[in-house]
């Protein structure tokens, strides 16, 4: 097991490296469609599994097409990593779609509305 250190620079290094190959490497028309990035990396404590979060901005649609091209690129992810960042072992790479962004959006996007009716409730 490695040491909690050690995998939050893997996910670090992880993180840098996918974010690189999304904007130049990554050649599918699919994941160029929408605005991709990389909000969080995961590693297990083995570094045998890397989970990487990613936030796509654009329609539901979009957002399918994009991850389909994420899922079909992911092999194409693990051998780059392979290649620029020196570990025993690749992890095996999973993309998670990250949609806490647009939660946020809508948390405060009601509690704007909530504080323009309380005031037109108050007395004047």
């Amino acid at each position: 097991m490695a040491t909690g250190r050690r995998v939050a620079r893997v996910a670090e290094l992880i993180k840098r490296e996918v974010s690189q190959m999304l904007m130049s490497d990554i050649r599918d028309e699919r994941v160029g469609a929408g605005m991709v990035s990389v909000t969080d990396v995961n590693v297990s404590g083995d570094l045998q599994h890397a989970k990487i979060f990613v936030s796509i901005y654009g329609s539901d649609a979009i957002r399918k097409s994009t991850m389909d091209g994420l899922k079909a690129a992911s092999g194409f992810v693990r051998s780059e990593l392979g290649q620029r960042v020196r570990l025993r072992r690749t992890p095996e790479v999973v993309f998670v779609e990250d949609r806490s962004f647009e939660k946020g959006m809508q948390v405060l996007s009601l509690l704007h509305q909530l504080e323009r009716e309380r005031k037109e409730q108050e007395p004047t």
